[in-house]
């Protein structure tokens, strides 16, 4: 069979895995949250909401640090780094690691999403399908956005949603060849969705019919939601970098459990992935009911209602980093949709209240839009922010909000920030695949894999006599001069050696130190080859020294050896 006929048949093979991988997921979070509930009513009243969430992070940890043994987090950005620095490979264990610890992780409360992890699940899915059936590494990389396609198409029943997004977040330098594979599976995710989940749409929402005198509203509410993605992308990331600097694990699990589950106990709208007020909201039922003592406490003031979910929503972006840094396995996905709703809700209600007499905008119509503006603000996907919830809450009668909400959010937030909350980190590394070619092709590339030791080193205290011998034997054009720990002090030019070879009288009042040249730059081994070539450009030089970041050492990268490498990975990502 050839590859091509290949690709169809494993295309159809991820997809129906990745949907089933999905049911799996969203079967386990409904059991475990059954045994939460459980625990809840054995405690005494307002325990279990403050517990549960901990017991959840704890026992993601466990499995992570004893039995998978690596980590897992941050499923999306690490499909990112999968395909850029490892050539499509996932780990195996990422078919069902991801699954068993988001599921604890949520069902018990924790406040983060279930679809970064059906990602990375359903990408690790269609990577290893695809070293089994032996297909070239630009057909590796499509079979992993298959899985991840048919990953989101399965958990939502949006089998447009899924290629939109693996096209739009995942893969930017695919081909209209990979459109095929990606719908296959996508499709086929989503039939297997519908044959064990049924055919109702994930969220219900009572829109009210669309009027164009809401349009400058619904532009405000773009606004907004670009503001608050700037808020969820920086708070998240920052957060994350304060606590990462904590070394102990266990401190880190106190720390986040106790602070989730003060957060819960106050707000129960944290509690999980939130989904379940959403479709309070959507809905248009009072908001009130089931809101919890806070909330009621709240309601006799008309500014109570929309301060409290202004609360929950600024709140949510902690809850959430505090979950995944005490050990949960979960994303950001969920708690974006989550924020979005919230926004949406409480920019329509403050209209509402501050309009003229009988003036007033529809709550839930705002609450499904804002959903789709937070997606395409943090997660810089506007197309999938489009079709995701006008799919998933049949909201096809408010596609023109929909689109001026996406578009105004994802400009604003563009204004701040390039990136979104999954690619940030990795194109700080330089190691992010984009639309540009010739930027992706050095993305591929490695210092690692293009770095030559074959130039023999010298000591820097030795004499001209000393080192004849490994100049003889060698063709090398450059010897490095290193100190007694390996550390580079310089090298040695062989154009420069001549005039002083022939000079017997100098061999042993010639010092190696005397005749060595500075290096002009260095490179490091873990260095992004963007900056490397950058490197090449501004000193002329032709090869450059390879340091680890201990500073011994390594060998030497040459400006040919360079280009070589960039002509065939540029011809890799372009040919279709």
């Amino acid at each position: 069979m050839s590859e091509t006929n290949r690709m169809v048949v494993v295309s159809l093979l991820a997809g129906l895995f990745s949907g089933l991988a999905a049911v799996l997921l969203l079967k386990l979070i409904d059991l475990v949250k059954s045994g939460s509930d459980l625990l809840s009513r054995s405690l005494p009243e307002g325990l279990g909401s403050f517990v549960s969430p901990g017991i959840g992070m704890l026992l993601s940890l466990l499995i992570v640090t004893f039995l998978v043994k690596d980590d897992i987090g941050h499923g999306v950005t690490r499909v990112l780094v999968a395909v850029s620095r490892s050539e499509s490979r996932i780990k195996p264990h990422n078919m069902w690691s991801s699954v068993l610890t988001s599921s604890l992780t949520i069902g018990m409360g924790g406040s983060v999403g279930a679809e970064a992890p059906i990602v990375y699940t359903g990408a690790a899915i269609g990577s290893n399908l695809g070293r089994l059936f032996g297909l070239s590494y630009r057909n590796l990389t499509t079979l992993l956005g298959c899985g991840a396609a048919g990953a989101i198409a399965g958990i939502f029943k949006a089998p447009l949603a899924g290629v939109l997004f693996t096209m739009e977040v995942l893969l930017f330098n695919n081909s209209m060849s990979s459109i095929g594979p990606l719908l296959i599976s996508s499709v086929s995710a989503t039939f297997v969705s519908y044959l064990f989940l049924g055919h109702s749409f994930p969220f219900h929402c009572a829109i009210t019919p669309f009027s164009m005198g809401n349009v400058p509203f619904y532009l405000l509410l773009g606004v907004f939601g670009g503001l608050i993605s700037v808020y969820f992308l920086r708070t998240t990331l920052a957060l994350e970098d304060r606590i990462g600097k904590m070394r102990s694990k266990t401190m880190r699990w106190v720390i986040s459990a106790i602070g989730v589950g003060l957060m819960v106990s106050l707000f129960p709208q944290l509690f999980g992935e939130g989904y379940g007020s959403i479709g309070v909201l959507l809905s248009g039922a009072d908001p009130i009911e089931g809101g919890g003592g806070t909330l009621k406490a709240l309601a006799h003031s008309k500014w109570g209602v929309p301060a409290f979910f202004l609360a929950v929503m600024l709140l949510k972006v902690f809850a959430m980093t505090l979950t995944n840094a005490g050990g949960g396995v979960g994303g950001t996905f969920g708690p974006t949709l989550f924020v979005g709703a919230i926004a949406g809700f409480v920019l329509s209600r403050t209209i509402n209240i501050i309009a003229p007499l009988g003036a007033s905008v529809p709550e839930q119509n705002f609450t499904l839009v804002g959903m789709a503006a937070l997606m395409a603000g943090v997660m810089q996907a506007p197309m999938t922010a489009i079709f995701l919830i006008a799919e998933i809450t049949d909201g096809y009668e408010l596609f023109l909000p929909l689109i001026i909400a996406s578009t105004v959010s994802f400009g604003t937030t563009r204004i701040f920030e390039r990136y979104s909350i999954y690619s940030k980190r990795v194109a700080q590394a330089g190691q992010l695949l984009t639309h540009d070619s010739d930027h992706s092709a050095l993305a591929l590339m490695s210092v690692a894999d293009l770095v030559r030791d074959k130039y023999p080193p010298v000591p820097k205290d030795a004499t001209l006599r000393e080192i004849l011998p490994v100049i003889q034997e060698s063709d090398a054009q450059v010897f490095p001069v290193l100190d007694s720990k390996g550390r580079l002090k310089g090298y040695l030019e062989m154009d420069s050696l001549r005039k002083y070879i022939f000079r017997t009288e100098l061999y042993d009042s010639l010092n190696v130190h005397d005749l060595m040249e500075p290096p002009n730059t260095v490179a490091y081994i873990d260095e992004p080859m963007a900056s490397v070539m950058q490197k090449f450009d501004k000193t002329g030089a032709w090869r450059i020294p390879v340091l680890g970041r201990d500073g011994r050492y390594k060998g030497f990268v040459s400006r040919s050896r360079v280009l070589s490498a960039y002509r065939e990975e540029l011809k890799l990502i372009t040919e279709d």
